[in-house]
């Protein structure tokens, strides 16, 4: 079990982020801004190594819901009170570096990767 000085990504916010990448399925690998993305998160290649190389490969990982989630949940644990700067992360914050990297919380750009988010999480 980890053990963190702070929330994790609750359920409902990284069911929201799977649902807006992909719509929640396992998609295969396709180009996206400088790189490939894969799966149900769209994870790429150095998000992948971040997060811990969980599956032996970024496009097995990706394919497998629970090994992307695994990731996702790794990442976040490595970069969300980082970003934050120790205040307890929203799933704003999760939404917003898992679209921008380690420091998205912190950059404009990621607002409305958010704005696609809100809705889904928000939501009764």
């Amino acid at each position: 079990m980890i053990m963190a000085s702070f929330a994790q990504i609750n359920d409902k916010c990284l069911q929201c982020i799977c649902k807006t990448e992909s719509g929640c399925r396992p998609l295969g690998c396709a180009f996206d801004v400088n790189s490939d993305s894969c799966g149900y998160y769209q994870l790429k290649q150095l998000y992948w190594v971040d997060c811990g190389k969980p599956g032996g490969s970024l496009a097995a990982c990706s394919k497998d819901k629970a090994c992307s989630e695994k990731c996702v949940r790794a990442y976040m644990t490595r970069y969300a009170s980082r970003c934050t700067g120790g205040r307890t992360p929203t799933c704003q914050d999760y939404a917003r570096i898992h679209n921008g990297g380690p420091n998205g919380c912190k950059i404009a750009a990621t607002t409305g990767y958010w704005n696609k988010i809100a809705p889904c999480y928000n939501s009764g």
